[in-house]
């Protein structure tokens, strides 16, 4: 097991448990580190607590009590805990060092680290990259904000092996010396202002996924989004472009029928079996990183052959009597559900809605031209209607859940219909998380079999 014989600072307070909380206090631990945990909502007898505990962890649960960082070093901060915890906002007073698990896990990788950031797909960019590294016979590991927590691979990975990261912007917030040897860079447009404040806040956040990198470095970077191109101006990384818009033969483009890297023919578009242009530029980034880090045309062919979505995110479902189920609940803007919609040609029967954040659904009128009928839900059901009588979809049925949403989308449907469900809203109106609004269409969708 790795551990982290160069970090610089012995005693350390981890706030916030949660996965990467108690895996990064573990880690500390073992490497010898003093280590002091600070838990709002835990329970002083959660099982975290406990394994935390024998391990001789100081683990305080119930309140923020300002004398946990005395003496403190350094904060280990949850990524989702906001700038102005009190904590927080006593250990910028006391000049404090503040950085989130992802700055421990780049202790530990001694291989190649690949960062992927953006407002969308990055999820969908990180699992594609992953796979073709995997198919072209290399060592590779996943990690990050796609549910591996980063710490946790770091230490079980070898001297000469890749990992393949998913940055969230609250991620990048807490970095020191992180620096990844490819850094891509999807797009940019407003998203968690609630916890940034600003929009050049959060783009700060983003743009430190390339802020240290070098001249023996690469940046990946979206060659059609303004935001991005103003972005990495003055970064130093070796700056690697995609575009499906333009032939930028010193990066990944498109013509009319093949992809291509550079002046190398990929593959043909029609064997490429993931949907959506949004997607396509997930597939031109990721085969970007991916080339740059070895992987061979044969890798990432069999990989684009093959690889129909990661689940939850325009993820094919099933195709029962001629109706194509998509489940894409990751969908939680109006952007999301626009870019999914866009994928289909076909007549769409499109299940929405979930937790009202004050916002309306104008932008998503211009999307909405297939949509032959809306099934609505959740707390903004009736602003979702509102939508669709102002795009002139005349039939729009209100249900109590995603499992009526699906059965009541199967009894209106045809053969060469979608089925798509994209809420363009949180789910947390209903549902603990988007995965488990995502499991009950799945599920429902089977029983309909």
């Amino acid at each position: 097991m790795n551990s982290l014989i160069n970090f610089p600072y012995h005693h350390v307070l981890v706030l916030g448990l949660a996965k990467s909380g108690t895996a990064a206090a573990k880690l500390l631990r073992t490497s010898g580190k003093k280590v002091i945990v600070n838990d709002l909502k835990a329970s002083s007898d959660a099982p975290e607590v406990t394994s935390l505990t024998e391990m001789g962890i100081d683990v305080i649960t119930g309140s923020h009590p300002l004398n946990v960082l005395d003496n403190v070093e350094i904060l280990v901060k949850n990524p989702g805990i906001p700038y102005d915890n009190s904590i927080i906002e006593e250990a910028i007073k006391r000049d404090i060092p503040i950085i989130t698990e992802i700055e421990l896990a780049s202790y530990l990788v001694t291989g190649s680290m690949i960062g992927i950031t953006g407002s969308n797909g990055k999820t969908t960019t990180t699992t594609l990259v992953y796979e073709m590294i995997k198919h072209s016979n290399l060592s590779v590991q996943i990690a990050g904000n796609i549910g591996n927590v980063a710490t946790e691979v770091a230490q079980t990975m070898k001297e000469d092996e890749t990992m393949v990261i998913e940055l969230s912007s609250f991620q990048l917030l807490g970095i020191q010396s992180f620096r990844p040897k490819i850094s891509v860079l999807l797009n940019l447009f407003e998203a968690h202002l609630d916890y940034h404040k600003t929009l050049d806040h959060y783009k700060q956040a983003k743009s430190n996924i390339f802020i240290n990198q070098k001249e023996t470095d690469f940046l990946v970077y979206n060659a059609d989004d303004t935001t991005v191109l103003e972005m990495i101006t003055d970064a130093k990384a070796a700056k690697i472009p995609f575009s499906t818009k333009s032939q930028l033969k010193d990066g990944a483009w498109i013509d009319e029928h093949y992809l291509y890297f550079q002046n190398e023919k990929i593959i043909a578009l029609d064997d490429i079996v993931l949907v959506g242009n949004h997607n396509l530029e997930n597939i031109l980034a990721a085969v970007c990183a991916a080339k740059l880090d070895g992987a061979t045309n044969e890798g990432i062919v069999q990989v684009l052959t093959t690889f129909t979505g990661v689940k939850h995110r325009l993820q094919f479902v099933d195709n029962i009597r001629g109706r194509l189920f998509y489940n894409d609940s990751k969908a939680t803007n109006s952007l999301a559900t626009s870019k999914a919609l866009s994928s289909f040609k076909q007549p769409t029967i499109l299940l929405a809605g979930g937790l009202d954040r004050g916002n309306d659904f104008d932008d998503l009128i211009s999307h909405l031209k297939n949509v032959k009928a809306m099934i609505v839900f959740g707390e903004t059901a009736n602003k979702l209607k509102k939508t669709a009588t102002e795009a002139g979809i005349e039939t729009v049925i209100f249900v109590d859940n995603v499992k009526h949403a699906t059965q009541k989308a199967f009894q209106l449907s045809e053969s060469d219909d979608v089925i798509l469900l994209s809420p363009a809203c949180a789910s947390w109106d209903q549902y603990r998380t988007f995965e488990e609004r995502g499991d009950m269409f799945v599920d429902a969708v089977h029983t309909l079999k």
